[in-house]
């Protein structure tokens, strides 16, 4: 017959189970806080991103790598947003009839704007600053 296991043993056991299990709900939490997203995603250097031309007048354009929002609200005026969802931190995936959409929860941004759409997020996209130099975008 085996030996018993001693309460040391046991209570040491029970301790690692529940502190695995804390550290998963602090990690599940953690994905969904806001206070470390917010803002995240706006450039600290200039970013070239390329042709103006490539943002048509009156639209939009995601530039997923480099987390920004582009639009064009009139010609040669462009407006700048972080791409990083204000809800969970999760980089914007496509524009749809002129709404960003975050496709962790389903938060929508107007694209001209950076407002909230539809929640789960409540805070704007941060807006950056954008210019066109020579032809091209920089942002940051």
């Amino acid at each position: 017959m085996p030996a018993p296991q001693s309460p040391a043993r046991r209570t040491v056991l029970r301790g690692a189970a529940a502190l695995a299990g804390a550290t998963g709900a602090g990690v599940t939490l953690a994905a969904c806080s806001t206070a470390t997203n917010s803002g995240a995603g706006t450039p600290t250097a200039p970013v070239d991103l390329g042709a103006a031309a490539d943002v048509p007048v009156g639209g939009a354009k995601l530039y997923r790598e480099e987390k920004l929002l582009i639009s064009c609200p009139a010609e040669g005026q462009y407006k700048a947003f972080s791409a990083q969802c204000t809800h969970a931190g999760c980089v914007l995936d496509k524009i749809v009839e002129g709404q960003g959409n975050c496709p962790c929860h389903g938060s929508r941004f107007d694209v001209t704007t950076g407002k909230v759409l539809r929640g789960p997020a409540s805070d704007p996209l941060p807006a950056v600053p954008v210019r066109a130099e020579n032809g091209k975008l920089v942002a940051g």
